[in-house]
């Protein structure tokens, strides 16, 4: 397998931005390799669906300029339909465990939660933001939008809230 292949894997498996570093010992190479293949994977891009975008120390796989149009008219068909139960369900999740990450999501789902996870935020129903333990992983919870469309002021209104983090936190310790 080549670097650039092995790369554009790695890219498309993390489904967020990189550090080049990171990347770098992910990919087993040296930062120069790594930096002079990623050139390499960004002209072998061009005219296609994905491209690279990058900055000083950061890389990432995003949707091109010639498939922009088409992957926002996507979106928007996306976006008019209900969420589902597999969004209910993460949004549950979310609601009452928050704020927690992608990785904790999927354990308690048992199923891989990206694509959900994404169609909430860009629903503005949920929120990311950094863990503080962990600077590399992201943290989810409810968006303030949310909360006042379900005409909440603050989570812990959610019906059984207490007894339900009472209960899950009591799961934790066992």
């Amino acid at each position: 397998m080549t670097l650039e292949s092995k790369i554009e894997a790695i890219l498309f498996y993390k489904n967020e931005p990189l550090e080049i570093k990171k990347l770098s010992k992910l990919a087993e190479r040296e930062e120069g390799e790594v930096r002079e293949a990623l050139k390499n994977l960004a002209n072998s891009l061009g005219g296609r669906g994905i491209c690279l975008i990058e900055t000083d120390t950061e890389v990432s796989l995003a949707t091109s300029k010639e498939a922009r149009d088409f992957i926002l008219k996507m979106a928007k068909d996306e976006m008019s339909r209900e969420i589902g139960k597999a969004g209910l369900e993460t949004l549950s999740i979310i609601l009452y465990n928050g704020p927690v990450t992608r990785r904790e999501v999927d354990y308690i789902r048992g199923v891989n939660s990206t694509f959900i996870l994404r169609n909430l935020c860009v629903r503005g129903l949920i929120e990311r933001e950094l863990d503080p333990k962990d600077q590399r992983l992201f943290r989810y919870k409810g968006s303030l939008s949310l909360l006042a469309h379900l005409g909440l002021k603050k989570v812990e209104e959610l019906p059984e809230f207490e007894m339900l983090k009472n209960k899950i936190e009591g799961s934790d310790h066992e």
